[in-house]
């Protein structure tokens, strides 16, 4: 026997069909709404179309029809039939081209001219200049054919002689009933292209041969919206209406508005192939028309943007059924899936509790190691300079008791002016004597770890007092060169008493033996770091040293004189607050430490090393 599937495959198998319908289901909804609303988008963009070349063709219109009755009004002034009687009249000649000029600048036309009945110019607005139309003959062009014939000649081309477009209005000049010339106005209609330009689409006004002459893209003019016949290239040849360049096909095939009113792909001049929107609509009476290029991107996106919400509409209204059938399913299952989590949760919330207490224990355990390093190097510094201090504290206490027994042998003897004098020197030695034990007390002092603003000569001096015993043992000279201003700086009084003890200390056994010992101390400031500069004028420090300068437990003193904590302790103390502490060897022979620690305050004024 065949084993039954197991009821979960079942069930995965149902779920997955019912998936597939679902979105089978949401892709036609959708496919149906793209349909629909691109319809909607593209009707709306032929509306407002329609609406933008019915303004620029009533426009344009109306710029024509404005100045198609000048030619005529112009053809009355007398001056112009007497230079076609006697063409050759210099006077004739100059009254007529004083006339034209006028007449030009009054109308605001490009040029106006005048052509006898054989189609030579007799007389120009443009005369003076050196592109002037006087002398050339015009007979091939239309207008002057049309304005014989019909009265009225219409034409627009390529100026053979400016080689700039235009268009020409034309109108017969009479006297006694009979056609003696033609008077010719052009205008220009860049304003009419500069209209184009700024539409936003693609615009194109082609004359009744398809042929574009304006164009908001210029590099779209004298190219035709389907293939010319034969006859009509021979024609524009013939006229040369746009000069001598080649007129070329705009696209692979006839740009027509679809009968659908579909998009159209057209591949233009310099361009990859693309959809357009095609509308056009005729302008005036000769057969022109103006025609845009649209794009149905933004249509699309729309019509697209529409359909996607209708299919993420129906995905959350079956998404939303499916909830509502599989919810009671789901509580039951996230209810045992919370109470599981709330116990992984609370267990390691409780192993990490655990964790933090060990941590912080741990912290409070290196502060004390490192707060008890700090006092054993202090009283390891004063062990070491134990007998230095008894002589420094002998001396006072044994003139103090000079003093006193001359001053009881004075008062005997009734010299009581010397007594007085001995009195005021065992008072200054009582204050030196408590001076120094004062000093020893502060250093000796645990202090708690609370970094304020330190007076850096204030330090110095405290621990220049410490040393002095040992300073006086070797007969050394220690020079300090006092910065500019009062220098703060963050740090502890007492450490860094400490550290700068441990630097001249080591400064001064350094040079141990010298005949005219010398040690160094300044101090300045940098930005926002304050530096203090030791230096002795010893043997210095050979590659090996510097390497395991700061370890604890090396030195290089003999047996019982150091354990090698002095440094490392240093360094401790100067990186709590943030600070340095660093050692090399002077260019010209003994040590210099560099200890630097964050300045306090505003800074006075830049100081220099």
């Amino acid at each position: 026997m065949n084993p039954e599937p197991p009821p979960t495959a079942g069930r995965n198998r149902r779920t997955l069909l019912l998936l597939g319908a679902a979105v089978g289901l949401c892709l036609l909804l959708g496919w149906l709404a793209y349909r629909l609303f691109f319809g909607i988008y593209l009707a709306n963009d032929r509306q407002l179309s329609a609406q933008r070349l019915d303004a620029f063709a009533r426009s344009l219109e109306a710029t024509l029809a404005r100045h198609e009755s000048l030619p005529g009004l112009l053809a009355l002034d007398p001056s112009l039939a007497a230079l076609l009687r006697e063409p050759r009249n210099p006077q004739r000649i100059a009254a007529a081209n004083a006339y034209l000029e006028a007449a030009q600048q009054g109308a605001a036309v490009s040029v106006t001219f005048l052509i006898d009945a054989h189609g030579e110019t007799l007389a120009a607005s443009n005369w003076q200049l050196p592109r002037s139309f006087v002398g050339h003959n015009y007979a091939f062009r239309p207008y002057f054919r049309d304005a014989l014939k019909d009265g009225l000649g219409r034409f627009y081309g390529v100026g053979v002689t400016t080689g700039e477009p235009g268009y020409f209005l034309a109108a017969p000049v009479r006297a006694a009933g009979k056609v003696l010339g033609v008077i010719v106005l052009k205008l220009s209609l860049d304003s009419m292209e500069q209209a184009l330009a700024g539409a936003g689409d693609t615009l194109l006004l082609a004359d009744a041969d398809g042929v574009v002459f304006l164009s908001s893209e210029r590099r779209l003019r004298y190219r035709t919206l389907a293939p010319l016949p034969e006859a009509v290239s021979a024609r524009l040849a013939e006229t040369r209406q746009y000069g001598t360049q080649p007129v070329t096909p705009l696209a692979a095939q006839a740009i027509l508005p679809a009968a659908n009113g579909q998009p159209l792909r057209l591949a233009l001049p310099g361009e990859m192939a693309r959809e357009r929107l095609i509308h056009s609509r005729p302008v005036g009476g000769q057969g022109w028309q103006v025609v845009q290029l649209g794009d149905p991107g933004e249509a699309r996106a729309a019509a697209l943007g529409a359909a996607s919400a209708v299919v993420f509409a129906a995905a959350f209204l079956l998404g939303l059924a499916a909830h509502f059938r599989h919810r009671a399913r789901r509580r039951e299952e996230l209810r045992r899936v919370y109470g599981e989590l709330e116990e992984r949760i609370a267990e390691r919330t409780a192993d990490l509790t655990e964790q933090i207490a060990a941590l912080e224990s741990t912290k409070a355990i290196l502060r004390e190691t490192r707060d008890a390093a700090v006092q054993a190097g202090k009283l390891a510094t004063l062990g070491q300079m134990s007998a230095g201090i008894s002589h420094e504290l002998n001396q006072p206490l044994a003139a103090l008791q000079t003093l006193a027994d001359n001053a009881r042998a004075l008062l005997a003897r009734g010299r009581h002016d010397e007594v007085g004098e001995n009195l005021q020197l065992i008072s200054e030695l009582v204050d030196r004597t408590g001076r120094i034990v004062r000093q020893l007390k502060s250093f000796a002092r645990k202090e708690a770890a609370t970094p304020q603003a330190v007076t850096i000569t204030s330090a110095i001096e405290h621990a220049l007092l410490i040393v002095e015993p040992r300073r006086r043992e070797i007969a050394a000279r220690i020079e300090i060169t006092p910065p500019a201003t009062d220098l703060l700086a963050l740090a502890e009084a007492g450490r860094l008493e400490q550290v700068l003890v441990n630097l001249l200390r080591n400064g001064l056994d350094a040079m141990a033996g010298q005949p005219e010992p010398v040690l160094e101390v300044s101090a300045n400031r940098h930005g926002e770091r304050v530096s203090i500069h030791v230096r002795d004028h010893g043997a210095g420090l050979a590659d090996e040293v510097r390497t395991h300068l700061f370890e604890p437990f090396y030195t290089t003193k003999p047996a019982g004189e150091g354990l090698g904590l002095g440094l490392a302790i240093s360094l401790t103390i100067v990186e709590s607050y943030g600070g340095t502490l660093g050692a090399h060897n002077a260019p010209d022979g003994g040590a210099v430490f560099v200890l630097t620690l964050p300045a306090a305050g505003e800074p006075d004024a830049p100081s220099d090393p």
